[in-house]
């Protein structure tokens, strides 16, 4: 009976999805063998699902933060891997990938307990407890507005309070049109952030195609600049994939907004430094020669900009750089080729003489799609391109490395922008 197994969740229930929660199974019989499940419904439909076995103490408890897997979708000790391991549920269309578009109403995961170590046929199982946990990418008090000024497409993140604040420009990659969820949890840690949509043209026509050029990022670094809660002085520009491109393009060339840092997550410095991003993508489309497809039908396309030119023409000048650049690097990237990227940059800032402004972070086992804490690792999924081809793409990476290197990074993250954005503008807006 439930009663007799309750299922305590200890704080928070409710919380930002990058902090940690912890389970709490007590008053079952000693010794007694459950299943702890966690169910998650998808915007989309899809259901996703995670379970672990465990074993109750002499004492009928078991304690998720302290007690370890014996099996399931994770094991070991693992406090959040009931949100990391999840999975689609059976018979789930195959290439999907979870992520929240709402970033308005929470995540909600319902984590259930079952007799016994149960791997299958939950539906038809009795819970004996049951309850649900929400994760929010909003924290309260953080504002969403809409950007279109300047014919820009984007949203903004502002913190609650006040401010002025400091500002980060996030800009995601090809597969996306716009993502607001790194952005409103940035703002959730005090950051004002502007996800901006810059693929969505690219679709729409080739006129709307030439907009998307270096002055598109420059108007949203000046929107950002120039509103009244953010601090102008304190602007910083973060990407993935192909906004890590641009990142860089931005942070070297770049006379409107002189960045005081810049992270680049997953990311090359490769592209026609004088094109836009419809040039960017027209080089890797000349170069689709080299895709690999391996033996399961994926895509692998770390070769396209392989091997990295030593045309000056063909990639960013890091040598121009003069804000500290943190470049974040997964060794198995299949979908980049970021490691022999991070090595060149590395190289070329020696020589310039800048190298001591970057840091790099290496993540081994680590795929492509490196997304805040305790997102499930996306090894696999599906890709739609600007032509509005579809494929399965090979991201790369194994679960639990890639898992750990998501939290490691993200703090990391989090500590670099507050080491430069926050401590020395305060100092001097305060004059």
């Amino acid at each position: 009976k439930a009663k007799e197994l309750p299922l305590n969740l200890i704080y928070p229930s409710r919380g930002l999805v990058d902090e940690k929660f912890t389970v709490l199974v007590q008053k079952a019989p000693p010794g007694f063998q459950m299943t702890i499940r966690a169910l998650h419904q998808c915007e989309d439909g899809n259901g996703w699902e995670a379970f672990a076995h465990y074993t109750a103490d002499a004492c009928g408890t078991v304690n998720l933060s302290e007690d370890p897997s014996m099996g399931g979708t994770y094991s070991g000790v693992e406090p959040m891997g009931l949100i990391w391991s999840l999975k689609p549920v059976p018979g789930s269309k195959p290439g999907i990938r979870l992520s929240k578009k709402n970033v308005q109403t929470p995540m909600e995961f319902t984590i259930s307990v079952y007799k016994g170590h149960q791997t299958e046929g939950f539906v038809d199982q009795v819970q004996l407890a049951c309850v649900v946990v929400e994760r929010w990418y909003m924290a309260p008090g953080v504002r969403r507005v809409p950007i279109t000024e300047g014919g820009l497409i984007g949203v903004l993140f502002l913190p609650p309070g006040p401010g002025p604040f400091p500002g980060v420009l996030d800009l995601w990659g090809r597969g996306i049109d716009i993502a607001e969820y790194r952005s409103a949890l940035l703002a959730s840690h005090g950051f004002a952030s502007m996800t901006l949509n810059y693929m969505g043209p690219l679709k729409a026509s080739s006129d709307a195609a030439k907009l998307v050029n270096d002055q598109y990022f420059e108007t949203a670094l000046r929107v950002l600049q120039q509103h009244p809660q953010i601090l102008s002085s304190s602007i910083a520009m973060l990407g993935l994939s192909f906004g890590a491109s641009m990142t860089l393009k931005m942070a070297a060339y770049s006379d409107v907004v002189k960045f005081r840092c810049a992270v680049c997550i997953s990311g090359s410095h490769v592209q026609p430094v004088d094109g836009s991003v419809a040039d960017l993508i027209a080089y890797c489309q000349k170069n689709e020669a080299k895709i690999r497809i391996n033996t399961d039908n994926q895509l692998i396309g770390r070769d396209l900009l392989l091997p990295i030119p030593t045309d000056p023409t063909m990639k960013v000048d890091v040598g121009r750089v003069q804000c500290p650049l943190l470049l974040i690097v997964g060794e198995d990237d299949q979908n980049w080729p970021v490691y022999e990227s991070a090595q060149d940059m590395k190289e070329m800032m020696e020589r310039s003489g800048n190298s001591h402004l970057l840091t790099i972070l290496l993540y081994p086992k680590t795929g492509h799609l490196i997304k805040p804490p305790y997102a499930p690792h996306s090894g696999v999924s599906t890709l739609t391109y600007t032509t509005g081809k579809t494929v399965i793409n090979l991201w790369g990476g194994e679960m639990v490395p890639h898992c750990r290197a998501q939290e490691d990074a993200w703090r990391k993250i989090l500590v670099f922008l507050r080491e430069n954005l926050y401590v020395n503008n305060y100092a001097k807006s305060s004059k």
